[in-house]
């Protein structure tokens, strides 16, 4: 099925205007608390992660000290983070594979992430980009919603997604484009309640053209 007409370069350009400073909002100083934070975010707010990220750092501040980890301390440090007994799990499975298979170093290639537990296509393209400066897209939610909204992609399978923004978006931009993408989806076109009277990006929206989204 081929993708809906979109002036992609116009969508663009005024996402980067309204958004040139945009970043990943998951405070980490290295690899390895980029990884873990991005497991815990999972169902969970980035802002939620970032106010328990600081205790847990503070007792397993790297791979070897967090694959010896006692997985009942780990669940006790993160318990307000959603799905912490799962997460526990992975956390601590992953830093033992890290430490016996990789060196003890976050590995930086696609395939040796996705043979970490707890780690998809969207945390590994997170750690791609923003640890190791690899272009990627990471489809979260935001990244879903506001890319099928706009007609930048047309799917509800988000590596569909991931996909079809890779082909339309210019592999320079596929990070930055993430970023824009979530800080709009957080800001503006919300899930349930979008601001369609105050985006910038209405009159290139799908959604908003055909009156799928009601006009505020």
């Amino acid at each position: 099925m081929p993708l809906p007409r979109v002036n992609t370069a116009e969508v663009l350009r005024i996402l980067e205007e309204l958004y040139p400073d945009a970043e990943c909002a998951l405070v980490h100083q290295n690899a390895f608390e980029l990884l873990i934070a991005t497991i815990l975010s999972a169902q969970c707010t980035d802002r939620r992660v970032n106010m328990i990220t600081p205790g847990l750092f503070a007792e397993f501040p790297d791979a070897a000290s967090m694959a010896c980890a006692d997985i009942l301390r780990v669940e006790r440090l993160i318990a307000e983070c959603g799905l912490y007994k799962m997460k526990s799990r992975n956390i601590v499975g992953a830093s033992r594979i890290i430490v016996e298979q990789c060196g003890g170093s976050v590995p930086g290639t696609m395939d040796e992430l996705l043979a970490l537990p707890g780690v998809g296509r969207k945390t590994a393209n997170v750690v791609l980009s923003n640890a190791f400066g690899v272009p990627a897209i990471a489809v979260d939610t935001h990244v879903q919603r506001v890319a099928n909204r706009i007609g930048l992609a047309q799917s509800e399978d988000v590596a569909v997604t991931e996909q079809q923004l890779m082909r339309r978006i210019p592999r320079a931009k596929w990070s930055n484009a993430h970023h824009w993408l979530i800080y709009h989806g957080r800001q503006v076109c919300t899930a349930r309640t979008p601001k369609c009277g105050e985006c910038a990006l209405a009159p290139l929206c799908r959604y908003f053209k055909n009156g799928v989204v009601v006009r505020q």
